[in-house]
């Protein structure tokens, strides 16, 4: 799989620093990536401690690896990478982490239904349509929608509920806001099985928002 180039001026003359063992360099990449590292590492393994000693493990990978990046994905792929391997192997330890395509039950599916079949009508005229229009949340988005500290702790809880593999995509692309090209590079998939595992995650998220959105609507 192709990787990106290292083309950020940023990301060279941070790497030159931490290869000369300057500390604030360190210390500056750990506050920028450690809660974005955190969230990834806790949709491999089953609890937060553990998740914890899995981002430890990785910035231990991150120190003793730099002699060798040799700069063929961006810095943060590369330490993202470091991550999911560790947590993959953390969340084989800990029975939850389900390697794709090996024939596990994951929950994922690819081959299912994004939305349930039930929604839809089955026969007559209009075959095909909703059976009940699912309700416009109006011109809300995702980032107004976070504004909402109960709104947040909702969707938190539904992408918690995910099937792993969509819980990992859609933390790195609408969580990290990671680009769709770095997603499949950390996680080692195709641009097709990213395309379709996000397509669900915000399926199942928005259905499960739903009846939620529908009690806010109607307190207003």
């Amino acid at each position: 799989m192709a990787e990106e180039r290292v083309t950020s001026s940023d990301d060279l003359e941070q790497l030159e620093a931490l290869r000369n063992g300057d500390e604030r360099a360190f210390a500056s990449l750990v506050d920028r990536y450690y809660g974005s590292l955190l969230r990834l590492a806790m949709a491999y393994v089953p609890s937060r401690a553990v998740a914890e000693e899995v981002v430890q493990e990785t910035w231990v990978g991150v120190l003793e690896g730099l002699s060798r990046f040799e700069g063929r994905s961006s810095l943060k792929t590369w330490i993202f990478r470091i991550l999911t391997n560790r947590a993959k192997t953390r969340g084989q330890r800990e029975r939850r982490y389900e390697p794709m395509g090996l024939g596990g039950d994951s929950g994922d599916n690819l081959d299912g239904p994004a939305v349930d079949p039930d929604r839809f009508l089955k026969s007559g005229y209009f075959v095909d349509h909703w059976v009940s229009q699912p309700n416009a949340w109006e011109d809300e988005t995702p980032e107004r929608l976070l504004l909402s500290k109960e709104t947040r702790a909702q969707i938190e809880k539904a992408i918690e509920a995910l099937p792993p593999t969509q819980r990992q995509v859609i933390t790195l692309r609408d969580i990290e806001e990671v680009s769709s090209q770095e997603v499949c590079n950390i996680l080692d998939i195709t641009e097709t099985n990213q395309r379709v595992l996000l397509h669900r995650a915000r399926s199942k998220v928005r259905r499960t928002l739903e009846p939620y959105m529908e009690g806010q609507t109607g307190r207003t």
